[in-house]
């Protein structure tokens, strides 16, 4: 089930074909294909344990896949072991991949600055401010321990951490979660701006449908692990009973 909406034409961030993901050689994603552009927001939708998160998690080789396949910066991806998968990963995050998981795995002893200091490559320099300047708030509390902010300043240390690598495709894991909505709603949009900005492509995992789709160029729904819908943010946005019936899988009409 689909609607209108067409991926970005422009170059590829990240695609997805007939991807098989899950543990320990058991799927829990099937043949899900996916594209994300340069400079594109796209919103990966779901109910609770749809696999969104595995998703997230092979794209960045995390996990192993276990079959199709992934596309990422125009390089397809080895298949790889639970032994090589680290080196997998590392090797991504080298390329231009960043991946701010659900729990932000932020440092609580170590101040923001440090953290960004420690995810910063080599010659680097101007990287931290630039990444301070998405995220204003953060500089008069920067040198402040992570354990010592709200949620919300973690959130935005963890993405301004991803930043400073210089990634081409960001990926983010519910950004809402643990969120006062008025702070979603600022995030949510400077992420956006971030993409349209630098020209990188976003992959966000997110339950707060309305404010996403708000932001995206693009949606897919999982359901039980397979693409129920997909299409426009505007045109899934628009029609709330599809919507509704991709959670579950299902027909609209099959009430």
């Amino acid at each position: 089930m689909t609607t209108a909406g067409q991926p970005s034409a422009g170059p590829t961030a990240l695609e997805l074909r007939q991807l098989v993901a899950g543990y320990r050689g058991v799927p829990v994603v099937h043949d899900v294909d996916l594209h994300v552009g340069a400079g594109e927001v796209v919103a990966l939708l779901g109910a609770n344990g749809a696999g969104k998160t595995t998703t997230l998690l092979t794209i960045s080789g995390l996990i192993p896949h276990l079959g199709g396949d992934i596309d990422v910066l125009g390089i397809t991806q080895p298949r790889t072991t639970r032994r090589n998968a680290a080196a997998h990963a590392l090797t991504l995050v080298r390329r231009g991949v960043a991946h701010v998981p659900e729990d932000r795995a932020l440092f609580y002893g170590l101040t923001g600055r440090e953290h960004l200091r420690l995810a910063t490559k080599r010659g680097e320099h101007d990287a931290v401010e630039q990444a301070l300047e998405h995220f204003p708030a953060l500089i008069p509390i920067i040198d402040r321990r992570a354990g010592l902010m709200s949620g919300g300043e973690q959130q935005m240390l963890a993405i301004a951490r991803a930043l400073v690598g210089r990634p081409q495709l960001l990926m983010i894991d519910e950004l809402s979660l643990g969120l006062a909505p008025i702070v979603v709603e600022t995030l949510l949009p400077a992420v956006a701006r971030i993409a349209r900005e630098s020209g990188i492509g976003v992959l966000l995992v997110e339950q707060h449908v309305t404010a996403v789709l708000a932001v995206a160029d693009r949606a897919y729904v999982l359901a039980q692990g397979r693409i129920s819908a997909s299409g426009s943010a505007r045109a899934l946005a628009a029609d709330p009973e599809l919507l509704a019936a991709s959670y579950l899988g299902a027909s609209p009409s099959s009430e």
